[in-house]
């Protein structure tokens, strides 16, 4: 363990890119070897004068006391996100994505047709 983790050394992460974010998770371990994990939301947010990119990021800590309760609630939370896309209400995961991805290209198109002579 080096000097700069020795109240939390990195144990496993994983990046799950998902549109324009990204998720972290990082499962850490304190010094006393008790498990907790960082779930990191990050997107880009612009950038600076210097060509650099800035991100936007937002961090929740999950403690081993809670890993289970926040499982059953994530659980729950999805099976009832299930049950309301299968009863025809809202749209399925994949055509959302799709819609989208539609509503993105028409953005893109629309903008295309502009035309800027008229402004000169």
């Amino acid at each position: 363990m080096s000097e700069g983790n020795f109240y939390r050394d990195d144990v496993f992460s994983t990046a799950v890119r998902a549109g324009k974010r990204t998720y972290f998770f990082d499962v850490k371990a304190t010094r006393g070897n008790d498990l907790f994990m960082t779930i990191t939301e990050s997107k880009r947010a612009g950038v600076d004068n210097n060509g650099n990119f800035n991100f936007e990021k937002h961090k929740i800590f999950l403690y081993k006391e809670d890993f289970e309760k926040f499982m059953q609630g994530l659980q729950e939370s999805f099976d009832h996100i299930k049950q309301l896309q299968d009863s025809g209400q809202y749209r399925p995961t994949e055509e959302r994505r799709s819609y989208e991805s539609e509503e993105s290209n028409n953005e893109q198109i629309s903008s295309a047709d502009v035309s800027f002579d008229d402004l000169g």
